[in-house]
């Protein structure tokens, strides 16, 4: 049976350590796939935290061969709509996110994989996020309220059995920066067009009244007249003079993220009216394998 990584699916912590590293050149790629398996026992939490290890699609098929979907691409150049908007593409080659009750345990964390991993890559970005009035943005949104439920979580966001890298999921990782002086000068019910949600009860507008560029409506893909959901897992992040969302979305197969990004950026329709209020700064793919394809890469523990 495949395995997925579990800390994919480990809601309820408050304290998010995101770093994205580069392989460093002349080393042998395979090190580096090996060392980032070796961070901790990949089959449980580690030291009260939960971990997620993904690599840059190309690298990790590099190294793995065919444990990955092959239409599975990294965040190679920026994403460009009509009227000059874009969404920059700050791919790197791997990338770990630790999440704890408490950001001590994180930090320390963070601190030892940094060390770990610098034979073989450069730490290029480091994101900290944390909980919101338990699972707001800072816009004052629910996040999240689009979710599969746990049940159906799996279903979203892992490559199915059978298929090249089953049990792998595929994220998306972006920080958007929100323009929040703007934001808030504007009228509750202004918002919640924007939105496409209510503020409080966090309940979707009707049919009639939701604007065709709100931020519910251009985030939705549908495909042969079903919703294709993805699963998302994101976090505040920043100090009071700047902050924002860091975005992570994870999906069995990445054209539903990328149909999502072109919506966004108003590909095929009007631009997401979100995006006049909070900016996109990095953007990157990464493949989470399964627990199963990176136990292949773990060194084996002495016996002694």
């Amino acid at each position: 049976m495949t395995i997925p990584q579990p800390g994919i699916f480990a809601l309820g912590d408050a304290s998010h350590g995101y770093f994205e590293f580069t392989h460093i050149d002349g080393t042998d790629p395979r090190d580096l796939v090996v060392a980032v398996a070796d961070l901790g026992p990949p089959h449980t939490t580690v030291g009260g935290a939960n971990l997620v290890v993904g690599y840059r699609p190309e690298f990790w098929r590099s190294v793995a061969g065919d444990a990955i979907p092959s239409d599975v691409r990294g965040f190679v150049e920026p994403l460009r709509g009509p009227g000059g908007y874009e969404m920059p593409s700050t791919q790197a080659d791997v990338f770990v996110w630790f999440s704890a009750a408490a950001y001590d345990i994180v930090f320390d964390l963070g601190k030892e994989t940094v060390a770990a991993l610098a034979p073989y890559a450069r730490l290029v970005r480091e994101s900290t996020g944390w909980s919101y009035k338990h699972s707001r943005d800072l816009t004052g949104f629910e996040d999240g309220t689009e979710n599969p439920t746990m049940f159906e979580a799996p279903e979203a966001a892992l490559v199915p059995d059978g298929l090249p890298g089953a049990g792998g999921s595929v994220v998306l990782f972006q920080r958007w920066r929100h323009r929040s002086s703007a934001w808030n000068a504007l009228p509750e019910r202004t918002q919640e067009e924007i939105i496409g949600r209510t503020k409080l009860e966090s309940l979707e507008l009707e049919e009639d009244e939701m604007p065709a560029n709100s931020h519910v409506e251009r985030t939705k893909w549908v495909r042969d007249g079903e919703e294709q959901p993805i699963f998302r897992r994101s976090s505040p992040y920043g100090t009071v003079t700047e902050h924002g969302l860091l975005f992570l979305g994870f999906a069995g197969e990445q054209i539903r993220l990328q149909k999502m990004l072109d919506q966004m950026a108003g590909i095929g329709g009007p631009r997401d009216a979100l995006t006049n209020y909070s900016e996109p700064q990095t953007g990157a793919y990464y493949f989470c394998p399964s627990l199963t394809d990176l136990q292949r890469f773990r060194t084996p523990e002495d016996e002694d």
